[in-house]
């Protein structure tokens, strides 16, 4: 599919957090921005009049839109940062610079020190974050300095030297900060259990810390101590919302390539996500035409070959959902859990966003190979030997019985096709029989089509389970049409698909397009249905009031309903005022019927 035009590029954008980057006609990457929404975000630069000389421009120039969704915002602002970094945009201004966002870290060493860095030192030190917010590490620190004493001079504390008494404590141990293990006053192994519940905490576990201070801001606010409760709330905030991961930004995954893949019944879409010192630095799908019905992963083993020469990557290292076999240079990983699995899904989330779009585009530049593609979906989707190009769904409507009604609604091509529509009255069943109505509208709708030689439907489907469906196989049987027309039953409970014969039900993905139009023709069918039975239970209970007044027919009850619109109308009209219409003896009457204590 060729390059659509920016409008369509514009329209089809999805509401999710995510990365956006402007390229001109050349294929140079203009800007790189981030936003909540990038549908509203996106759209905003084409409508909104630009105070700034600079965002006109840029605006002027912008040939095609690329997108990377990501988890969260947060997720967001720290892949903009990597990519502004990597790609350094004409028309960025912030971020260009080679500051980064902070991290806590725990260095490699013997007791530990935890400090804020901007900078990722390859000397085996744990890093966390990055965060995008120097309060969120400050508070955390805080909270960290306020439950476990640490060191934080840089000495090298190691047992010879200690042993050898070659330092001495400083302030800080005098200010009770420090418990003094430069001089061996506090032992190596209470202080790692320190660093590890410290290790909970920079994770995102810490409720015990959470409840402690809750319960001191609630001290503060009992003895009157505002200012104090508000800056522990302020602390209770930072901590609530902090988020302890970041799957754009981690310095556990250095210098892999990430691929995966989703295909339909035509083609196959790739994506690849690069990251180069823990950080995405690009991220690029692409849509492959399937030729021979090739699997999964023979699409995927080809887009690696042709996107890593593409690309020049010289990564030693590939994450995919599964097994390939692209040569044996390579290490091929398939992440099971943890930071290497979620890395995997955002790629997958990716060609799954990507894959939306080309369908969303493909509605609106190419709409008959979106047709084409649904269609060839639901004949493998709902096993049937040709293309249901021509569904029709029944539903029964009925309350306790009263005014049995029944609705056919017709798509064609995927589609309403409201003139076909056609709504029953139930003739020959009395009472609430949903199985006897079926096999009566069945059998009257393709009696009338065969008599008056007009094409049959490739698709029925029964509102209802197996009883509703048996009762519509029945009417097909009387008129010789069992096997010629394909029929099924959708039960609403769990969407649950019944064929004839065949007990037990197909289940198809919640997320399929098959089951989209199966639910849209079975809701459609129903609000026709329902909407023909309200309107005929109204005008029942109109007329059977009016026409209960004794001496009253049905052409005064059509006259009066005529002239006064509605009931409520002439139950308040004066007598004078009915007889205007039909005439004093009747208006009498009706007067009286309504004003009896009066009379």
């Amino acid at each position: 599919m060729e390059k659509p035009a920016l409008d369509v590029q514009l329209k089809t954008l999805p509401n999710s957090p995510g990365v956006y980057q402007y390229f001109d006609k050349n294929g140079k990457i203009l800007y790189v921005g981030k936003a909540k929404n990038l549908k509203k975000r996106v759209t905003s630069y084409f409508t909104k009049r630009h105070d700034s000389h600079r965002i006109g421009v840029m605006v002027k120039k912008i040939h095609e839109i690329k997108h990377i969704v990501v988890a969260s915002e947060t997720d967001a602002l720290l892949l903009e940062n990597n990519l502004i970094k990597k790609h350094q945009p004409r028309f960025n201004v912030m971020l260009k610079d080679d500051k980064t966002y902070p991290w806590i870290c725990i260095k490699n060493e013997r007791f530990p020190r935890v400090f804020p860095t901007r900078k990722l030192v390859r000397d085996g030190s744990e890093y966390y974050g990055p965060f995008t917010s120097f309060k969120t590490v400050n508070t955390l620190l805080d909270l960290i300095k306020g439950l476990y004493k640490l060191r934080t001079c840089n000495y090298d504390l190691s047992e010879e030297k200690i042993r050898n008494e070659k330092y001495k404590v400083c302030l800080e141990y005098h200010l009770g900060n420090c418990e003094g293990p430069c001089e061996a006053l506090q032992a190596e192994e209470e202080y790692n259990r320190n660093i590890e519940a410290i290790r909970q905490i920079v994770k995102g576990n810490f409720k015990d810390s959470l409840q402690r201070f809750r319960n001191q801001m609630k001290e503060h606010a009992e003895n009157m101590e505002f200012e104090d409760a508000q800056r522990i709330k302020i602390k209770i905030d930072v901590l609530e919302n902090y988020q302890s991961k970041s799957t754009v930004v981690n310095p556990r995954i250095n210098n892999v390539d990430v691929f995966s893949v989703v295909s339909d019944e035509g083609y196959g879409y790739v994506n690849f996500l690069q990251l180069s010192h823990g950080a995405i630095i690009r991220s690029h799908t692409i849509e492959m035409k399937k030729k021979l019905d090739e699997s999964d992963l023979e699409l995927l083993e080809l887009a690696i070959v042709e996107i890593r020469q593409r690309f020049s990557s010289k990564s030693t290292e590939i994450y995919v959902p599964f097994k390939v076999d692209v040569g044996e240079d390579l290490k091929i990983t398939v992440p099971k859990l943890g930071d290497k699995k979620k890395i995997v899904e955002l790629s997958q989330r990716n060609a799954k966003y990507f894959r939306q779009e080309r369908f969303k585009q493909m509605k609106i530049i190419d709409p008959d190979r979106h047709v084409n593609r649904i269609m060839a979906q639901m004949k493998e989707d709902l096993r049937l030997s040709e293309e249901p190009r021509h569904i029709e769904c029944f539903d029964n409507s009925n309350i306790q019985g009263t005014n049995p009604v029944a609705a056919c609604v017709v798509f064609k091509d995927g589609k309403p096709s409201k003139k076909d529509y056609r709504k029953f009255n139930i003739k020959t069943v009395e009472g609430p029989d949903d199985f006897a109505s079926m096999e009566e509208v069945v059998f009257r709708r393709y009696r009338r089509l065969l008599n008056e030689d007009e094409p049959l439907p490739q698709l029925i489907i029964v509102d209802g389970g197996k009883g509703q469906l048996s009762s519509g196989v029945k009417a097909l049987d009387t008129l010789g049409l069992r096997g010629k027309i394909a029929i099924i039953g959708i039960a609403k409970r769990l969407e649950e698909i019944y064929y004839p014969g065949d007990s037990i039900p197909l289940y198809l993905d919640k997320k399929s397009e098959s089951l989209k139009i199966i639910q849209q023709l079975r809701n459609e069918a129903h609000r026709f249905g329902i909407t023909f039975h309200r309107n005929k239970r109204s005008k029942t209970a109109l007329n059977t009031e009016l026409e209960s007044i004794a001496g009253i027919g049905e052409k005064t009850v059509i006259d009066l309903l005529k002239n006064f619109r509605s009931l409520k109308r002439v139950k308040e009209a004066s007598e004078k005022e009915l007889a205007e219409v039909i005439g004093a003896a009747r208006a009498t009457i009706v007067y009286q019927f309504y004003h009896k204590e009066n009379a």
